[in-house]
């Protein structure tokens, strides 16, 4: 039973259950056969939920390997008749950021409804100090069969994560998706969900409700340089209907050499697959920083050219977003810290995306 709240101020130490609450419940991993597991590419072969190989032939830089065990873009979906769902997680650290809340960088958020009707219901809220956590995240009396979707931290590994439903509950797989097809984006820090305030308002999060799309987060913090060895990685990722890169904010000083190999590479693997080239969104520091804002120009110029150039060349599956365009006038209330954007900026950005691939048929519709 959960404890009567007498007062307002005592609403966040209800949300937590009883552990006798916890007894009555049966736990399931996410590789149970009733469950979706997506985001990882290689979780059936390393078992870990980890967005790049454990073992991989090609020498990958060692801040990529140490981020890719950050669960960004990771989710866990089922239809369940269960009046509780809860998660115990064991992470692979603390919560340390001082510009992201707990909640984003460490927390799981859980969503309800069927595919293009999902709505937010509410967060892993824990003790932050602590690398492991127990929350009821919904309860209610009311028996029905609802679509669950729960999406994993993106600024930190989970070493393990159960979900706790009731024991005379029924569970099923999802709905499915849109495509049997994956949409790949590769990038920094932005990609990656900095400083969304929960996971699900990380962009690529938002584009998977939004086109009902599995997306691989491949955003690496910092470290989205466009090195061969990480492109050539995500090339090989099967069943990928779409590349997205967005890369520009790691690499402005190197991109104009790197881009037309990285398109290459991709292209060695995926002769048809549509590339879309985003250029960086507007930063704050841009207003005063008049050298920032040149450097973008000429960056986004470049990469323009780039792609008008491949397309007259008969690659006509090559698109060019201008990313200064996305967040529009008011850009500067669209992040955190100047250049990480908050939920609305995030919310932005997928709302533009999302809309470029319908417009322009990117997305292939399979029978799943």
């Amino acid at each position: 039973m959960t404890k009567k709240c007498k007062t307002l101020s005592d609403l966040d130490k209800c949300m937590a259950p009883l552990s006798s609450d916890f007894d009555l419940l049966k736990w399931y991993s996410p590789n149970n056969n009733c469950l979706r597991l997506s985001g990882f590419p290689w979780y059936k072969k390393d078992g870990v939920y980890r967005r790049l190989p454990v073992q991989n032939d090609l020498i990958i830089p060692e801040a990529v390997d140490i981020l890719a065990e950050h669960t960004a873009g990771g989710q866990i979906a089922f239809q369940t008749d269960s009046t509780q769902i809860a998660i115990k997680v064991k992470l692979a650290g603390l919560a340390d950021m001082n510009h992201m809340p707990s909640t984003g960088q460490c927390g799981f958020d859980l969503y309800i409804g069927e595919p293009y009707q999902q709505k937010f219901y509410t967060s892993s809220k824990y003790d932050h100090r602590k690398d492991e956590y127990e929350v009821l995240l919904f309860k209610h009396s009311d028996k029905k069969m609802r679509s669950i979707t729960l999406n994993f931290p993106l600024y930190q590994g989970v070493k393990d994560v159960q979900i706790g439903l009731a024991k005379e509950a029924n569970v099923l797989l999802p709905l499915p998706w849109f495509s049997k097809s994956r949409i790949v984006i590769y990038g920094t820090s932005i990609t990656q969900g900095g400083c969304a305030s929960r996971p699900g308002m990380a962009y690529t999060n938002i584009m998977s409700r939004v086109l009902n799309t599995e997306i691989v987060n491949l955003g690496f913090s910092g470290n989205g340089k466009g090195e061969p060895s990480v492109v050539k990685t995500l090339a090989n990722i099967e069943n990928t209907n779409l590349f997205i890169l967005d890369y520009e904010a790691n690499s402005s000083d190197t991109i104009k050499d790197s881009l037309p190999q990285v398109i290459k590479i991709i292209r060695d693997t995926h002769k048809n697959t549509p590339i879309i080239i985003l250029s960086r969104i507007a930063f704050a520091s841009d207003i005063i920083h008049k050298e920032s804002l040149v450097k973008r120009n000429d960056n986004c110029k470049m990469q323009s050219a780039l792609v008008h150039k491949l397309t007259s060349q008969g690659d006509n599956h090559l698109y060019f977003i201008d990313g200064s365009k996305i967040l529009r006038s008011d850009y500067d209330e669209c992040t955190v810290d100047g250049i990480h954007p908050n939920d609305l900026g995030f919310m932005r950005m997928a709302k533009y995306l999302a809309s470029f691939i319908e417009d322009n048929h990117l997305l292939q519709n399979q029978n799943c």
